[in-house]
């Protein structure tokens, strides 16, 4: 079995999927649970954004090692030339004798106690940092979600656009073949059944072409999901019921305040800022240190005359540093960074007010698409009225062929408007829910 084949198999052990095989393809009827489940383990992008929530959180531990002791090693061999004495005014001056071979060794340890909340700050940074690359990453899965919805509704309306065509080639056949008997006896024309074939071939050259469409969109689907096999993707056919959670505006606002990344990724800008503005200030404070140092050095050469001997010490203690340029340097530093945090709360506030709006255009368009819907249910009924009325005419002599194709074209435009308007109520809603940030 192929390494296609077997992600195939895999995928419908582990989504449950049912299908049947076909000469050409493979047709497997989906959710989209089960669609996003599939995204969720093979999108490469998906997967992208998962690697940075990796890299973020080893930034993480990267951070927190700043608390650790620091510990330093030396070592240097050396070639000593000989050394000269002379008066201060540089006369008297006569050789002395140094050991030419010298050794230097030295390991020196530091422990961080006090940074001015500079380790801390930058532990604070790099989780929320963390924090940024998962919502980056909710927010991606949210938009390839919304890719997947786009391509899985365009595939059910271009079915349900088929069934529509297969309903309309069938009558049309029907009446093709009930003409030729009425031309048989005398009662029509020639002209009337080439009208109806004339009709029969735009039908199904309407129907080719959505069949080629739905193979495109077939395509894109799977590359979004990650798959290359040679398989179908056929929607299930109760996901239509989703549609019909309406909820109210304030629902729907509270959800986007709750959940939308976009709030949520200038909210952390926000404290990220503010984590930065504490960066600067700890410049200006002292850090502490506990140090312990041990060397090991010869000869030495302090001493007249030198002493060819390995000098060995140690000491432990406690080090101060202040810099008292940060007194003057981080005021603007603070400064800056403190109006780096005042724009992220404005850019907050304006992210929260255009996301109040785009739920109230979305919500308004949602409710929209189910006025459009009962229009469209009305339309194909008073469709489907006429087109029996003009047939009953046509049967009894009454009406010309041109009427039935009329009634016919319209009926069809009735049913295919329909579709669409099914479509858009649950386009609207996932859209909705893309916006909300639950979907």
């Amino acid at each position: 079995m192929s390494k296609k084949s077997l992600l195939v198999a895999v995928v419908m052990m582990a989504t449950g999927i049912h299908g049947r095989l076909s000469a050409q393809s493979q047709e497997l009827t989906m959710s989209l649970e089960k669609l996003f489940r599939i995204a969720d383990n093979h999108n490469t992008s998906i997967k992208s954004f998962e690697s940075a929530i990796s890299e973020a959180e080893a930034g993480i531990d990267a951070a927190k090692a700043e608390r650790l002791p620091d510990v330093e090693a030396s070592a240097a061999f050396s070639y000593l030339g000989g050394g000269r004495i002379t008066d201060r005014n540089l006369t008297n001056g006569f050789g002395v004798h140094i050991p030419h071979y010298g050794n230097n060794f030295a390991l020196t340890a530091s422990m961080p106690v006090y940074t001015g909340g500079a380790i801390q700050t930058g532990i604070n940074l790099s989780r929320l940092t963390a924090e940024m690359a998962r919502t980056n990453a909710i927010s991606n899965r949210q938009r390839v979600r919304m890719i997947l919805v786009g391509y899985y509704l365009q595939l059910h309306n271009l079915r349900n656009q088929e069934k529509v065509f297969d309903e309309n080639i069938h009558l049309t056949e029907t009446l093709i073949e009930h003409t030729q008997k009425r031309q048989a006896e005398g009662v029509v024309l020639k002209n009337d059944i080439t009208r109806y074939e004339l009709q029969l071939e735009n039908l199904k050259l309407g129907r080719t072409q959505i069949l080629n469409r739905a193979k495109i969109v077939n395509h894109q689907l799977k590359t979004a999901l990650g798959i290359t096999e040679d398989v179908s993707i056929l929607p299930a056919a109760t996901f239509e019921e989703t549609g019909n959670d309406k909820g109210t505006e304030k629902d729907w606002q509270q959800a986007a305040i709750e959940n939308s990344p976009t709030l949520q990724r200038t909210q952390l800008g926000i404290d990220m800022s503010e984590q930065k503005v504490q960066l600067e200030k700890s410049a200006r404070r002292p850090t502490i240190a506990i140090i312990a140092e041990e060397h090991f050095d010869g000869p030495i050469t302090v001493e007249i005359p030198n002493l060819n001997k390995n000098l060995n010490y140690f000491f432990v203690g406690v080090g101060l540093k202040y810099r008292f340029g940060a007194l003057y340097k981080n005021n603007r530093k603070v400064r800056q960074a403190k109006l780096a945090a005042e724009t992220a709360r404005l850019q907050h506030r304006t992210m929260t007010e255009d996301v109040e709006n785009a739920v109230q255009a979305a919500y308004t368009d949602y409710q929209t698409t189910f006025v459009e819907l009962e229009t469209s249910q009305k339309s194909v009924e008073l469709a489907h009225q006429n087109y029996n009325v003009i047939q009953n005419r046509y049967q009894n002599g009454l009406a010309l062929v041109t009427d039935m194709v009329d009634a016919a074209n319209q009926r069809l435009d009735a049913q295919l408007k329909l579709v669409d308007s099914q479509i858009n109520v649950l386009y609207n809603y996932y859209h909705l829910k893309y916006i909300t940030g639950t979907l």
